[in-house]
């Protein structure tokens, strides 16, 4: 059993970084070099996040694996530090956000999405409002370059206001909730489990997070343009893998919860809560496709990004279910 390795391509623009890595790992060839690498199994790195059940398909991996892989569960703080570990070749494949995907891809880093992972998890939450003409003025908490901040500054054009009109707020992820059940924050566009945590506690739908043209698109699964021109049927294998398990969690919640409670600790209550409002799939279809272009579009025009990048710069298809 050897681990995956492909940081040589990960850095093969820079000659002399290059030449290090190659002296460096002299002693274990890349498994898209090695004739022998189809009779071992191949340990892939998958990072993800904790805490946030739309990123839990990773913990599962290893029970639905095509035969000749096995993962490394790798858990990071933010979907950009994912990003990071991609193209430094730390990781193999995430469980990452879209939006910081394309952030990434714009600026030239070697990104692709080859699956998608689940839409929603996403909330606006208030105590009561129905509209963002009731929270002007007020402090608005946000997760800085989410989908959710895109969906809300898509929302507040869509109501003839301006992002000046409020104090958009940006909290760390884990802190959300307690922000707001502490009145630090009027209201909030969250994550998971955040949302139903604060719904538990009294907070309320200010607008459907989901009513905007990005529509509920958030996760897929990431891997490098890279492994996939070294490598492609480890890509494609890891790509089965996560059919299947994303195919087995949706008919399955009952057997997989409680182990997900169990590994990120916390109130298996709001978990289910937290369950009714994602959507775990694996496809690439067109419509995906076009809700990610949605998606790069508006992050250029809120000047998140440049230049939003094409379908064809964030997606490959080719080894999708």
């Amino acid at each position: 059993m050897r681990p995956l390795s492909h940081r040589l391509t990960a850095v093969a623009a820079l000659a002399t970084a290059a030449a290090l890595a190659l002296a460096g790992c002299s002693g274990s060839p890349s498994a898209a070099s090695d004739d022998s690498s189809s009779e071992e199994t191949v340990t892939v790195k998958i990072g993800t996040l904790r805490g946030q059940p739309h990123f839990y398909q990773p913990f599962l991996y290893n029970d639905h694996a095509v035969d000749g892989v096995e993962f490394e569960v790798v858990t990071l703080d933010t979907t950009p530090a994912l990003s990071d570990a991609l193209v430094s070749g730390s990781i193999d494949f995430a469980i990452s956000g879209v939006t910081p995907t394309i952030a990434s891809i714009s600026q030239d880093r070697d990104l692709k999405v080859v699956a998608s992972a689940a839409d929603g998890g996403s909330g606006f939450i208030g105590n009561g409002e129905s509209s963002l003409d009731e929270l002007v003025g007020e402090k608005i908490g946000i997760v800085q370059g989410s989908a959710q901040e895109v969906a809300l500054r898509l929302l507040i054009e869509d109501a003839g206001l301006t992002p000046e009109d409020f104090a958009l707020t940006v909290i760390p992820v884990p802190e959300m909730a307690a922000a707001f059940g502490a009145g630090d924050i009027a209201a909030f566009m969250g994550v998971e489990i955040g949302v139903s945590i604060a719904k538990a506690n009294g907070g309320t739908e200010v607008v459907d997070p989901y009513s905007t043209p990005i529509g509920k698109v958030n996760i897929g699964l990431i891997t490098t343009g890279a492994l996939i021109e070294e490598n492609p049927e480890l890509v494609q294998k890891v790509v089965d893998t996560h059919a299947a398990t994303t195919a087995y969690m949706a008919d399955n919640i009952d057997e997989w919860l409680p182990g997900m409670v169990e590994e990120f600790g916390g109130d298996e209550a709001v978990f289910t809560s937290a369950l009714e409002n994602f959507w775990l799939r694996s496809d690439l279809s067109e419509e995906y496709v076009g809700q990610l272009e949605s998606l790069a579009s508006a992050m250029a025009e809120i000047g998140l990004i440049t230049d939003a990048p094409t379908g064809e710069d964030i997606v490959d298809t080719t080894f999708a279910p």
